[in-house]
């Protein structure tokens, strides 16, 4: 299938404290005491590894999102950048942010772009979307045994950049920070995901937003240059990609400044040498 929608995604989540009483019998109602209760069961199944909660045990608080045309030339692809934003009106409610997201999924049949899409961002949207009675039908039924959302090795479908640099595990899975430091993009810059939960609990939601925008960039950036390495996009389509960013920020930073925040790291990061 020619996908005519490139969509390149991210969320933001805190613990769903709400499953604690069902999970463990713990029944004190502060919000803090049941996050470290949700910690602690997950260091006691991990043997001490790792207290991050498992993916149904994560309550979607923002979804981001950049959208471009996909048109071919030949062989190769050229993407022209429509929009980046986020999904969810300004109040919380995360059923209408996860009715929002498959409705438009269902509607623009598009290419996914993620960094962990497979392993945490699309799992927990699929477990969430369960919570709260929300379907999803294209995303299990279209294409086919080979070629589906569902098959791992469909990057036309869904590119998990982590999973697709890595070999699919033959290699170390890295960070996205990680690689934008080495191929001179801007990376995790003011806020992190490990600050999520407090601006959260802050009623911070703009920001949240605000961060998983330049984690969508960061990931659509990456996404060009591996598709320029691996000839999927020539580099007159890539310069022309990076220009279109860069014009779409210069366009919009007055009223988004996280935006004009991002340019300015990603000069640094490259030396000013944005195009290659």
């Amino acid at each position: 299938m020619q996908h005519q929608t490139l969509f390149v995604f991210d969320i933001e989540t805190v613990p769903d404290t709400d499953a604690v009483p069902n999970l463990t019998g713990f029944t004190e109602p502060g919000v803090e005491a049941r996050r470290a209760e949700l910690e602690g069961y997950h260091l006691e199944i991990t043997d001490g590894r790792n207290p991050f909660p498992r993916q149904p045990f994560h309550k979607v608080v923002a979804i981001s999102f950049l959208e471009a045309d996909i048109e071919t030339d030949g062989r190769q692809e050229v993407y022209l950048m429509k929009d980046l934003r986020s999904g969810g009106e300004a109040d919380y409610d995360e059923k209408r942010l996860l009715q929002g997201f498959f409705a438009y999924f269902e509607r623009a049949r598009p290419r996914l772009v993620s960094f962990n899409g497979r392993g945490f961002d699309l799992p927990v949207l699929k477990y969430r979307a369960m919570v709260h009675g929300v379907a999803a039908p294209y995303l299990y039924n279209a294409g086919d045994k080979w070629n589906s959302y569902s098959s791992r090795y469909s990057a036309d479908w869904h590119c998990d950049l982590m999973d697709v640099l890595s070999d699919h595990g033959a290699s170390a899975r890295v960070r996205l920070n990680e690689v934008c430091s080495v191929l001179g993009f801007p990376g995790k810059f003011g806020v992190d995901g490990s600050q999520v939960a407090g601006l959260f609990d802050g009623g911070d939601l703009e920001g949240i937003r605000h961060y998983c925008e330049t984690d969508v960039l960061n990931t659509y950036l990456v996404y060009l240059r591996y598709r320029l390495h691996t000839g999927g996009l020539a580099r007159e389509g890539y310069n022309r990609a990076i220009a279109d960013i860069i014009a779409f920020i210069e366009q919009n930073q007055d009223a988004r400044p996280y935006l004009g925040a991002f340019l300015e790291a990603w000069g640094i990061a490259s030396g000013n040498r944005f195009v290659i």
